[in-house]
Parts: structure tokens; sequence; C-alpha cells
């Protein structure tokens, strides 16, 4: 993948963290999708727009991140978990997702998608 036509979807419910993210992205001269804080949101801008890897919280407020990461493996869309949980808690499913813990380290995600 390209870094520099990278479209990363950020789905994070903390906003300065998500902003934080999306910088982060838009730094890393690559394109930041959303944020969206919600996992309805998220899926409206996979269905919607290009998007070539995720970065993703798994707690979003009342919900859980699932459906939506459900939704990125079956389109074949590279993403990392980001969260204060423990990796465990994750269900097998995922087991072979990355899972980047909280405070997030950007550049951590970046390796774990293949972009840097």
């Amino acid at each position: 993948m390209n870094k520099k036509l990278a479209r990363i979807l950020v789905v994070e419910d903390e906003y300065m963290l998500a902003q934080e993210v999306a910088g982060a992205i838009t730094d890393a001269g690559m394109i930041a999708v959303g944020p969206a804080a919600n996992t309805h949101d998220a899926i409206e801008l996979v269905k919607n727009q290009s998007v070539d890897a995720a970065i993703l919280d798994v707690n979003l407020v009342d919900e859980l991140v699932y459906p939506l990461a459900d939704l990125l493996k079956a389109r074949r869309i590279p993403f990392v978990f980001c969260t204060g949980y423990d990796a465990s808690s994750l269900p097998s499913r995922f087991e072979n997702v990355i899972c980047c813990e909280k405070p997030i380290n950007i550049r951590q995600a970046f390796k774990s998608l293949g972009l840097l």
C-alpha cells in the first residue's frame, strides 16, 4: 500500500484522541477518513468512501466496534484495534488482528497496517 495514497478510517469516540489520530495521519501524508464516533457512522463511511485501512477504538460509548470490524474483514480492509482493554478480551475471530494499547502509539499502528 502506498502510504501517500492511503485513506485511513479513524473510529474513536473521544474527540481529542480522534483529532490527534486524524492529524497524525494527515501529517504522515495520508488521508484521514472520518473520524467516526460510532459504528453506524463508520459503516456508512466504509460503504460510501474508499478506505484502505482503519484504526478502531473497541469500545464506543455504549457499543462495541465489532460489526464494523466484521465488515472490514469481509472486505479485506486491514485494521488495528486500539483499546485500554487486554487483547485477550477480543472475540476469537479477531485473534490475528493487531491490538494497540491506549494511549495509541501512532507509529506502531502505522507499522501494523504496513504503512511504515
